[in-house]
């Protein structure tokens, strides 16, 4: 699927809680600006399907998808307003069978290899691990990947800058949740230029550590 390779070379996926849909235009253009030409908007708020509306007719290019995706229903709801991809906190099979027949990319999380070899079940290998640090991290995912082979993680929760390096530096991290790059307390102040810089280390980190991976 080519759109999992399109997020694969971002390699950090901004993870966006957004309060007012107006801002939906501005945070896509500042993220593309800045390197990062997506966004999982999560359905934590009133405003998700509407700034998702807004991504889709402004910014046509834009990877835009919705995350938090609790049902069936709201998956219907983000797709229909232009959602390309479904992330989910756990593991629901209605969900994940939806996406499925539509042929809409969907990331299940998953917390244990019980619900990753129920996703294995269903032909998925790229999966969100979710609460990351929470979990147990980088030594979590470093366990669990020896026995579950093929399959790629999207690891989202408690992630900054200072250790994004280290998660990418693992083989089996296919991206990484940026829940950090734009929060809905800047997005709601108008710090944009804040979303920008945070956004452009992201991407320059992203560089360094695949640049390293290549000479090594």
């Amino acid at each position: 699927m080519e759109l999992l390779k399109d997020l694969r070379k971002l390699g950090v996926i901004p993870v966006v809680k957004i309060e007012q849909a107006e801002h939906a235009a501005q945070l896509a253009d500042t993220l593309n600006l800045a390197g990062l030409p997506c966004a999982e908007i999560t359905f934590r708020t009133g405003a998700a399907e509407q700034a998702i509306k807004n991504i889709a007719a402004t910014h046509p290019r834009f990877v835009v998808g919705a995350g938090t995706v609790l049902s069936v229903t709201q998956a219907q709801k983000a797709v229909n307003a232009g959602a390309r991809f479904i992330v989910s906190p756990g593991f629901d099979p209605k969900v994940v069978d939806w996406c499925l027949k539509n042929n809409i990319l969907v990331i299940p999380g998953v917390a244990t290899p019980t619900e990753a070899l129920m996703a294995l079940d269903k032909g998925i290998h790229v999966l969100k691990f979710f609460p990351a640090e929470a979990l147990g991290g980088i030594p979590m995912l470093e366990a669990i990947s020896a026995a579950l082979i093929g399959i790629e993680y999207v690891p989202t929760g408690g992630i900054t800058a200072a250790n994004l390096a280290a998660y990418l530096r693992l083989p089996v991290v296919f991206a990484v949740g940026g829940s950090w790059l734009a929060t809905s307390k800047m997005i709601s102040a108008g710090d944009f230029d804040g979303i920008s810089s945070q956004t452009a280390e992201a991407v320059e980190i992203v560089h360094q550590v695949r640049q390293i991976g290549e000479s090594s």
